[in-house]
């Protein structure tokens, strides 16, 4: 995995920069097919790649710049039956200390913490209600933090069966904030939006009653319209879970599985 803006160093200049989302990561049985997919339906440009840790790793681009990681499946996450899966890293200042504290609050360590040269040390855990998620301290400095653009995420969220639980584990882990929420009915409940200073970086929500497990979903904002990017990813193989819809605020979204299986979104504004 690799970073596009990567954690500052010493701990009062990266605490700056705690609980930033800074890089998302497809892990897939079909590399090659996920990477044509995903150009055809997001827009990202040509892969770039490099050998992490002996994994063939690959970086999709906006120009020049990396937005977002492709791989196969590790012999570990072969073994333990991993579906293909977005995941997002999301920043810290000292993972080993993060990874101890996430321990604590009830929290689990799948991926143990490793280091990568000019990356930085990131682990893969999962909170105590069962939602997976990376840290990562990055090996450079972070770059001052801008709104979302076309061809990055935009939104992140998040389902689970413990709202007020899960809330108050990711306040604790990464320090993030309630910026606003609305309520989504009496079998939806509250919609409860978080993220620090003025950046909002998306919702939790109580995890539907027909859902298996809880979840982070991840959105991707594209170019044109959410509408057709779906229609894109149809006509490739993926399948639409829900939408193109209007959400708060009168962006369009959709949630849909790509052809291997892996769950991701994608997120059009309004023009005005």
């Amino acid at each position: 995995m690799a970073t596009t803006a990567t954690p500052a160093t010493g701990i009062t200049a990266a605490s700056a920069t705690r609980g930033r989302f800074v890089w998302h990561e497809l892990m897939t049985g079909d590399p090659a097919a996920a990477e044509k997919f995903y150009k055809e339906v997001i827009g990202w440009g040509s892969t770039q790649s490099m050998n992490m840790e002996g994994i063939d790793y690959k970086m999709f681009t906006m120009g020049e710049i990396p937005v977002a990681g492709l791989m196969g499946f590790t012999p570990d996450a072969a073994d333990r039956h991993v579906p293909p899966n977005w995941l997002a890293y999301i920043e810290v200042p000292d993972a080993d200390a993060t990874i101890a504290q996430v321990q604590q609050l009830g929290g689990a360590v799948l991926v143990p913490a490793m280091t990568v040269k000019s990356v930085g040390r990131f682990a893969i855990l999962k909170d105590p209600q069962g939602a997976v998620f990376g840290v990562l301290t990055s090996e450079q400095p972070l770059g001052d933090e801008q709104d979302p653009a076309p061809l990055t995420y935009s939104w992140h969220e998040l389902a689970t069966p413990d709202l007020s639980g899960a809330i108050s584990f990711y306040e604790q882990i990464f320090g993030w904030k309630k910026q606003s929420e609305f309520d989504m009915g009496p079998d939806m409940g509250v919609y409860h939006m978080f993220g620090r200073d003025r950046f909002t970086y998306g919702g939790m929500m109580k995890l539907p009653p027909e859902v298996p497990a809880p979840y982070w979903l991840h959105y991707v904002y594209v170019k044109d319209s959410a509408d057709a990017a779906a229609e894109r990813a149809t006509k490739a193989g993926a399948k639409v879970v829900m939408g193109p819809m209007d959400v708060p605020g009168g962006d369009r979204v959709a949630i849909l599985t790509d052809p291997q299986g892996a769950f991701f979104a994608v997120h059009s504004k309004t023009q005005k």
